[in-house]
């Protein structure tokens, strides 16, 4: 998938722990896993405004766009 997901290295960072930014965004720490493993399928600006909140960072800290290879010149 072209779009990574960095929130274990904001955590890791944070020296905070999944359940504890979990309980600090409202969500349970089974969905902030599949968040965090790049398997959700989509994520709420609400989600990621607590996320860069509890993180204190910016958006771009927690996703990244990545080429997938597939194609030469990147869009599809």
């Amino acid at each position: 998938m072209p779009i990574v997901v960095d929130i274990d290295v904001m955590l890791a960072r944070r020296k905070m722990a999944v359940g504890v930014l979990a309980d600090r965004i409202g969500i349970t720490p089974a969905n902030l896993s599949v968040l965090k493993n790049g398997r959700a399928k989509a994520v709420r600006f609400t989600t990621l405004e607590a996320l860069c909140e509890a993180l204190d960072c910016q958006p771009g800290d927690l996703l990244r766009w990545e080429p997938d290879g597939d194609s030469p010149s990147g869009t599809g």
